[in-house]
């Protein structure tokens, strides 16, 4: 960038990670749609910063220029992956999956993956997610008290992306704590190091899984994974680990701050609730849509310039990064109606919560029935629930998720269902191991059946 071109570039200066971020929100999408859609920001080092919706849409899609390649070891081009700042990696060490490399072996692994992940696939897995979420809310029915975070919104994606991934379902809570504290903790933080160890021993955890499938193969996502055939040769356990890290972090947090936020709003317009629950039918897709694109879970990735190249005016210079704030995009006036508020039954919702091109989200089948069941088992359950607007606390810093650490609420008490928590998720865990549910859809076919 020359000296010229900087003088005539809008420039500003956004901390991702600050509690400013998150708290001006809707302030600082409005006045940068209006006044620069797409930025230099001079934080961490000074990178593109794309918040409006047409900018991003053109530029997101652009695979030829952008790259998601992360190099630790040095051997290609140094670039630094999807995260900015990017973390401090060993040479070694596993890269963030397949969503920190570029074609073809991105495309490798996706193709391997989506038999794992297609509607067809995800709806076999629907007994077992209503089934994790009742267990859930039994342990909380009868108190007439819950934490929506800790005991329903934490539990149920974790507990479903641990059978999919082929690992114990009781792992869960290994990889819970450090999946969501990695992502609200900032680099700067004095308990970054202390959480940098808890996902360092969470992997040795995967790490070892790996080695087990890999000796004596069982159905799941890292079977899959092992036996991809990427350039021509199969993964070695770097890289494995690598995309079934990319799989928990993706399959854990994300719906877990969808689920949290929206039960929040609703506690907050019970008419809306109230309309939600009695026209569920009509409205479950719409208002999911709708609460994706108000509450995008994952604000936003990481690029590299990779080739010089002009899109919409601007020119970019290989090298150089870039952010895609899908979070803003979402709120782009300009393609969203009135877009800080929510709207049910809004129509037309082309958000981006889940990406574009060719790097868009692999798992949001999974998010979208997870995120509905939870919804719809709450309506049933606990129909008159409050959230406690003093208990709540928000992630402090929403640089790469758009989370919550606690939702506590109240409610009529209720009827158990059956059985609790562990104990179903150990009944669950013989189901899934007898009836083989963790097979791609190519192989297995059937919904999973929970008789007794």
């Amino acid at each position: 960038m020359t000296i010229d071109d900087a003088r005539m570039i809008e420039k500003i200066q956004l901390d991702r990670h600050s509690t400013r971020y998150r708290e001006e929100f809707e302030e600082l999408s409005t006045d940068y749609h209006g006044r620069c859609p797409v930025a230099w920001n001079t934080e961490h080092g000074g990178y593109w910063f794309v918040s409006g919706n047409k900018e991003l849409f053109d530029i997101a899609r652009r695979a030829d220029v952008l790259s998601n390649e992360a190099d630790p070891d040095g051997v290609k081009r140094g670039y630094q992956g999807i995260s900015i700042p990017h973390p401090q990696r060993q040479p070694g060490s596993p890269i963030g999956g397949f969503l920190e490399m570029d074609p073809p072996e991105q495309r490798h692994y996706r193709q391997a993956l989506n038999p794992y992940l297609s509607p067809a696939a995800v709806k076999r897995w629907q007994p077992v997610i209503d089934e994790i979420t009742r267990a859930a809310l039994d342990e909380k029915i009868e108190s007439g008290q819950i934490d929506f975070v800790d005991d329903l919104a934490n539990i149920v994606p974790a507990v479903l992306t641990m059978a999919m991934l082929g690992m114990p379902l009781s792992e869960w809570i290994v990889h819970c704590e450090p999946s969501h504290a990695s992502v609200y903790t900032p680099p700067n933080s004095p308990d970054f190091m202390r959480v940098f160890q808890q996902m360092l021993e969470a992997r040795a955890h995967t790490e070892e899984w790996v080695r087990k499938i890999r000796e004596n193969p069982r159905p799941g996502l890292i079977d899959g994974i092992i036996k991809a055939e990427v350039n021509g040769r199969m993964p070695d356990d770097r890289d494995v680990v690598g995309v079934a890290g990319l799989l928990i972090g993706g399959g854990f947090d994300t719906t877990t701050a969808l689920t949290a936020h929206a039960l929040e709003w609703l506690s907050e317009h019970p008419d809306e609730r109230a309309r939600l629950s009695r026209e569920w039918d009509d409205l479950r897709d719409s208002a999911t849509e709708e609460f994706l694109r108000f509450y995008t879970p994952a604000v936003g990735d990481g690029r590299t310039i990779q080739l010089d190249a002009e899109i919409n005016g601007v020119k970019f210079e290989e090298g150089q990064r870039l952010w895609l704030s899908w979070a803003m995009a979402n709120r782009d006036e300009t393609v969203f109606e009135d877009p800080h508020t929510i709207h049910l039954d809004r129509k037309g919702n082309r958000h981006s919560s889940f990406g574009l091109g060719i790097h868009r989200c692999i798992g949001s089948n999974v998010a979208r029935a997870t995120f509905k069941t939870m919804l719809r088992h709450v309506f049933d359950r606990m129909p008159d629930f409050v959230c406690d607007k003093d208990g709540a606390v928000h992630y402090p810093s929403t640089g790469v998720i758009n989370g919550m650490k606690n939702l506590p609420a109240t409610f009529t008490p209720g009827p158990r269902l059956g059985a609790g928590l562990d104990e179903t998720i150990e009944r669950m865990q013989k189901i899934c191991d007898e009836q083989r549910l963790a097979e791609p859809v190519t192989v297995h076919r059937d919904k999973a059946e929970l008789t007794d």
